[in-house]
């Protein structure tokens, strides 16, 4: 039988050759699990994602939430999916033993959640948005509100959302205007309007825990100004029984292209002047708690679109190997047998490159899952503290990398089904409209880019990137034990250092203040940066795989064979072309800052 959610000798790869999570084990938190536990919570995954989330996802797809007397209705199907998540304990996957939780590495707790991702992005939302919201609530909440809020949440009793944009607004934080005022009892009132809140109304939950960015009266300007309160759909007695409905009303919901079983809500805070919320931590420190939120949900939103993505090669590799359509070009006998279209050497291209992007993404995702273990459980607090620097450096790759290049490979998963890939039988046009969404999902492209060559490279000294170059340095060092590797190497060695020399030419002119000019093409920065982590992910795997070959191993031989040309592809294809995006950058080429308004 093939496999449609993932391949799990990929998996098996990634986890056990290349980034070692028996290692883990080492580790005081992890000292009770072993491969043996490790490898159960991922068939148990497997299982749960093929028995309850995959048969619903097109009909997720062509019944999209109704807005029905103020509440969302979604298809029947949702909550056992959700409620089977949440009974087989992966709500609290990472959490630890003592608060009912799992205890298992973030790495492994990431595995398990690709199945659920690639099986139904959608059902998946509600659980993995509450996640987040009880994570952020565990770290800057107060005891008061741990014990009313975040308890019933690592029960699964209570789901939570994030609500951050506004209608005027968008992605500018810093001009929200819903307001939040002191009440006598120390909560607060809000009033405002929240958009595109996933998860904002759903029948899933006894109750919907928002965690909203307000500003107080005596707020600064600015993102400086933001504050986040906890606002539940219904109010929590002392006892921890459901009180009142709290003034937040389902204004409508979002009919979006893909994606459509997420609720996507207007939500209305405080048409009454009755909203009660609970403010996070200290006045005016809400943007630097949602961070982490938002930061765990870009990741998140990476992983998806790997999943997609992965999704889409896994169906249109087994269709090639399956449709018969053609002959070869040698072939001038008109009679002879059709061959299957993964003979044919561009439908052989289009997978390679679908294959390229998504194992390499896959790869990232999960060593950034391995990073932020390391950033909680690391031997030395020096050890925590680089990989802090590493995983925030990532992030926006993370994050846009996998959102741009693996709905390409979406995009190539249509084109190998020809006719029957744009039509509605086939799942692979979903997959391309469910992954449309996440080059915008937390942070647009350009956003994450801003990020990256504004913000990201010169923090704490460039210390993240210093360490990012000496990682791909070591690799290359260590590819060299391998002929085989030369040429696969070398490229990457090339790309390295030009993209060290612009980046220090584009960091001196912002330190010069020439922010505006030097921001203005991030995005062709940020391409060839990912590039550049991409190809330092694969030769990792290429080295994993000659060493695999080496022992003679004749049963994995294919499953490394490839793995080498995915990366002989990316490193000799895709690499040497971001030299171009580099040249444009050098050259401070202002084409589209110095574009008029009236010229369109």
């Amino acid at each position: 039988m093939s496999e449609t959610l993932l391949s799990s000798r990929n998996l098996a790869f990634e986890l056990y050759e290349v980034l070692d999570a028996e290692a883990l084990t080492q580790r005081e938190r992890f000292a009770e699990h072993n491969r043996e536990t490790f490898d159960a919570a991922i068939t148990t995954a497997r299982t749960i994602a093929e028995k309850y989330f995959a048969p619903h996802n097109r009909k997720n797809d062509e019944n999209e939430p109704r807005y029905e007397n103020g509440e969302a209705v979604l298809i029947p199907e949702v909550k056992p999916a959700v409620d089977a998540f949440l009974e087989a304990g992966f709500l609290n996957a990472a959490r630890s033993f003592e608060a009912g939780g799992m205890q298992l590495p973030t790495l492994l707790s990431q595995a398990c959640f690709a199945h659920f991702q690639s099986a139904n992005a959608a059902s998946t939302s509600y659980p993995f948005l509450t996640m987040g919201a009880a994570n952020l609530i565990e770290n800057f909440g107060s005891d008061e509100q741990k014990q009313r809020f975040l308890q019933p949440m690592i029960e699964g009793r209570f789901f939570g959302t994030m609500a951050l944009t506004e209608p005027h607004a968008g992605s500018s934080l810093s001009d929200i205007r819903t307001r939040a005022e002191p009440a006598e009892d120390g909560t607060y009132r809000l009033r405002g309007n929240k958009i595109f809140i996933s998860g904002g109304d759903h029948p899933l939950s006894e109750n919907i825990v928002h965690l909203v960015l307000a500003k107080l009266p005596d707020a600064p300007p600015g993102v400086k100004g933001i504050s986040l309160f906890i606002v539940p759909k219904f109010l929590v007695n002392d006892d921890g029984s459901l009180g009142a409905r709290n003034d937040v009303l389902l204004a409508g919901l979002f009919h979006k292209m893909g994606w459509r079983g997420t609720t996507s809500t207007a939500l209305n805070f405080g048409d009454n002047a009755e909203c009660v919320g609970y403010l996070v931590g200290k006045p005016h420190h809400g943007l630097s708690y949602m961070f982490q939120m938002m930061n765990e949900a870009r990741i998140g939103v990476g992983m998806g679109a790997v999943m997609l993505g992965y999704a889409g090669y896994l169906y249109s590799l087994e269709y090639a190997r399956e449709r018969p359509q053609g002959r070869l070009p040698d072939s001038k006998n008109p009679e002879s047998a059709p061959v299957s279209i993964i003979q044919h050497a561009d439908v052989k291209r289009m997978l390679l490159t679908q294959k390229a992007y998504v194992e390499g993404s896959f790869d990232l995702g999960l060593y950034a899952a391995r990073l932020f273990d390391d950033t909680q459980t690391g031997e030395t607090e020096d050890q925590r503290k680089l990989a802090h620097e590493l995983l925030d450096l990532l992030t926006p790759i993370v994050k846009s990398w996998p959102s741009e290049f693996c709905l390409k490979a979406n995009e190539l998963a249509i084109q190998i089904l020809g006719g029957h890939g744009y039509t509605r039988e086939y799942p692979v046009e979903q997959y391309y409209r469910d992954n449309r969404l996440n080059p915008i999902h937390e942070g647009t492209h350009g956003i994450q880019s801003l990020d990256l060559l504004g913000r990201k490279l010169a923090q704490n000294g460039g210390a993240g990137l210093k360490q990012l170059v000496r990682l791909i340095a070591d690799t290359c060092e260590r590819a060299h034990a391998h002929e085989s590797l030369s040429t696969l190497r070398q490229p990457l060695e090339q790309l390295v250092a030009r993209l060290q020399s612009v980046t220090l030419e584009l960091l001196t002119d912002l330190a010069q203040g020439k922010v505006t000019a030097t921001l203005a093409n991030s995005a062709l920065y940020l391409k060839a940066f990912g590039h550049t982590v991409i190809g330092w992910r694969w030769l990792e795997q290429a080295i994993r795989a000659q060493e695999g070959l080496n022992t003679g191993n004749t049963a994995d031989a294919d499953f490394y064979k490839g793995k080498l040309q995915a990366a002989r592809y990316f490193l000799t294809w895709e690499v040497p072309a971001c030299h171009h995006e580099l040249s444009i950058l050098q050259a401070r080429d202002d084409v589209c800052l110095s574009m008029q308004n009236d010229w369109f």
